[in-house]
């Protein structure tokens, strides 16, 4: 049921977070999924200067009021656009929290290098380890720059090779394409040239021409298996000699988002995922997509436990 979605998006009064709020709200607007905004925060502690050095917790009523005022704010941005919005504070690490969390959620969406805001505690940090560590697809949403428009999605690229995580990622792609009416690309980078991140173990009598031709079978596959059901989706394809982030972060300038998987394993090398997601997350000019390997497809949360947040609202 559309209803029993969530897209979770972690705010923080920064302009990143809201930029993170707009791209959630604009999502779950397309597929009738609820939007939860949460506010994290901790506690300070300081040692004090009392002989037997123990610890004096601060007064957490001011910290509290300006997380809520954060939450306040998101709320306010994120309604009128048709999307059911609740909101919550919790407190713990925001890293933390969110990752919990995520295993409940359909979506989790952040900013990325936050600055100022409540006290820099949600961005930065969290962009990197939530794509990392979450039980559901994770959206960074990068910096926002001048004229830049994250929404609506109108092109789509996604990177492939092989692994049971590519494969995750090709199927949320191939969904974000039919939901968004985008124009969706597949790629599969080889670094076969010389130079760093080369495939020295690469004989040089290999034809590299041929290399690339199993290559792009491999991929015709894997695009065709995804993209069963989904009649209304067509899916560019091309096999690259490159270097997977760079290729990917270079296609980020002129897509509106780009799909990866995270911790691949096997497929054809594990060249794409894992370290080449968290370089993607770190140069990308438009939201990126980070498909965990143990990520669920689209899992209803009814069909799981009702301790979250949202369900308390």
């Amino acid at each position: 049921m559309a209803e029993d979605k969530v897209v979770l998006v972690g705010a923080d009064g920064s302009p990143e977070s809201l930029g993170a709020v707009d791209w959630a709200v604009a999502r779950a607007a397309r597929s009738g999924w609820r939007v939860h905004i949460l506010c994290a925060y901790s506690l300070p502690s300081f040692t004090t200067a009392s002989l037997d050095g123990g610890y004096a917790a601060l007064d957490d009523t001011a910290i509290r009021s300006g997380a809520q005022a954060v939450v306040d704010e998101a709320v306010t941005r994120a309604q009128g656009k048709g999307v059911t919005v609740t909101s919550s504070l919790e407190t713990g690490d925001p890293a933390g929290v969110l990752v919990d969390l995520s295993d409940e959620a359909t979506l989790a969406v952040v900013g990325t290098r936050g600055g100022g805001g409540f006290a820099d505690r949600l961005l930065g940090t969290v962009s990197s380890a939530l794509p990392a560590h979450a039980h559901c697809p994770t959206v960074v949403v990068p910096r926002h720059v001048e004229g830049a428009e994250y929404t609506p999605v109108g092109r789509i690229v996604v990177g492939v090779d092989g692994s049971d995580s590519a494969r995750k990622a090709l199927r949320w792609a191939v969904r974000e394409a039919e939901v968004w009416g985008a124009e969706l690309t597949a790629i599969a980078a080889v670094p076969m040239a010389s130079g760093a991140g080369a495939l020295a173990w690469l004989p040089a009598a290999v034809d590299r021409e041929q290399v690339l031709t199993d290559v792009r079978s491999g991929l015709d596959r894997a695009v065709a298996a995804a993209v069963e059901g989904h009649s209304g989706v067509t899916v560019r394809r091309h096999a690259l000699d490159g270097n997977a982030a760079q290729l990917m972060s270079e296609f980020s300038t002129a897509v509106d988002l780009v799909v990866v998987g995270s911790r691949g394993r096997g497929g054809f090398s594990g060249l794409l995922l894992g370290s080449t997601s968290q370089g993607v997350l770190s140069h990308a000019a438009c939201p990126v997509m980070v498909v965990p390997a143990r990520s669920r497809d689209e899992a209803s949360s009814s069909e799981r436990n009702s301790g979250t947040p949202w369900a308390r609202a």
